[in-house]
């Protein structure tokens, strides 16, 4: 039995991740849940899976929810308690699916304790990839992609040599504006944005793939995950999301992982790794597949993906700065503080201002998003409509 921490518990992956544990009795228990302020849904959450311990960083929604509950679980606080969930004696697994840069902190602190990482947190790597994966390497702990796409690219380099692989091709949906000119999404609305032709996912995630941010994170993710040079990791867009992403090897031959777009199958591949084991996701019936399209993204319309490009060769605290600045711009967005176009301005507005740091250890990651959020702030102020 695996023993599990998820860190997000309230959030779009971590209630799926909570699915696939209620739907596998006797393969895991839930050791730690932490969430930022849900207090309801975690209280239904302690109810039915009866973790040690409990986590609300909002200290309010935690004093809420310690004046209602009345059972065994440890109801703590703040980031000492989502530490503490992340480094729990009784953890062997820690899901980290919180949003943002968030995620760092306590990502670091469960390697550092040992525990096997399901990372379902790309900034991690994005922000820190360098030293979170030279942290992994020196407490032995074993990182589990959870995203679909990583997933993916992991499933498909089993049993096959680095030296082989020729490139990664990242799978992306194109989100609700593919095909759309730049003059066609001048004014589009939250509610478009949050549109998404395949997948459920949180609100943030889901504006991130309208700008093709998102794999922007997701190419400097698969940089540290893999092991591979910005070179060989190509963006492919594939409106249907069947092909969640490919590896071609050296000998020409390419390997793909297909299924329809559920998060529960890399949630439960990561969750059960090393084995495969039986699951109640949907089936993916091939008769019914129409087509199976690809294209190369338009970075002209969706300049983000060319960004994140551009800040990964860059390297040291520029991936971090990308980061900040489109969490900042997405809140804007999200605030009707700005208009779709201007997320992607930001970021290059905050990358061009950043004085880069080579090889930042964790403190001066933490101080260039420190930086990068003033500096995105500053211009969303400029900007406000």
């Amino acid at each position: 039995m695996k023993h599990v921490a998820i860190l997000g518990s309230t959030g779009s992956i971590g209630t799926q991740a909570l699915d696939v544990v209620a739907a596998n009795p006797g393969k895991y228990s839930v050791t730690a849940l932490a969430a930022y302020q849900n207090e309801q849904l975690l209280a239904e959450q302690i109810e039915y899976y009866r973790p040690r311990l409990a986590v609300l960083i909002d200290k309010q929604a935690a004093d809420r929810l310690t004046k209602i509950y009345k059972g065994t679980t440890t109801i703590l606080a703040g980031e000492d308690g989502l530490l503490e969930a992340a480094t729990n004696a009784q953890t062997d697994t820690v899901l980290t699916s919180l949003v943002g840069f968030a995620g760092l902190k306590p990502t670091v602190a469960a390697i550092k304790a040992g525990k096997n990482i399901a990372l379902a947190n790309k900034e991690t790597l994005v922000a820190a990839g360098e030293i979170v994966m030279s942290l992994a390497r020196t407490h032995d702990v074993h990182i589990y992609p959870v995203d679909s796409e990583h997933s993916a690219v992991f499933q498909c380099l089993q049993g096959e040599k680095k030296s082989s692989v020729r490139r990664i091709i990242l799978t992306a949906s194109g989100g609700p504006f593919h095909g759309r000119s730049t003059a066609e999404l001048a004014n589009v609305t939250i509610e478009d944005c949050l549109r998404h032709p395949n997948w459920s996912m949180g609100r943030k995630i889901t504006i991130d793939s309208a700008t093709l941010a998102n794999k922007g994170l997701e190419v400097i993710e698969a940089k540290w995950l893999f092991g591979v040079e910005y070179d060989q990791i190509d963006v492919c867009v594939h409106p249907q999301s069947i092909i969640h992403s490919m590896v071609e090897y050296i000998d020409g031959s390419v390997i793909a992982q297909m299924g329809l777009p559920d998060m529960h199958l890399p949630i439960h591949y990561a969750l059960s790794y090393p084995e495969r084991s039986e699951s109640k996701v949907p089936r993916l019936n091939f008769s019914s597949l129409s087509a199976l399209t690809f294209a190369n993204p338009d970075v002209e319309t969706f300049p983000a993906l060319k960004l994140a490009y551009m800040a990964g060769k860059r390297g040291g605290t520029m991936p971090c700065v990308f980061n900040a600045a489109n969490e900042i711009a997405v809140q804007a967005f999200l605030a009707g503080e700005i208009k779709f176009l201007d997320i992607a301005q930001i970021i290059r507005y905050t990358m061009e201002k950043h004085t880069l740091t080579e090889s930042p250890d964790l403190p001066a990651v933490h101080s260039a998003d420190t930086w990068a959020r003033q500096c995105s702030l500053t211009a969303v102020n400029d900007i406000k409509v």
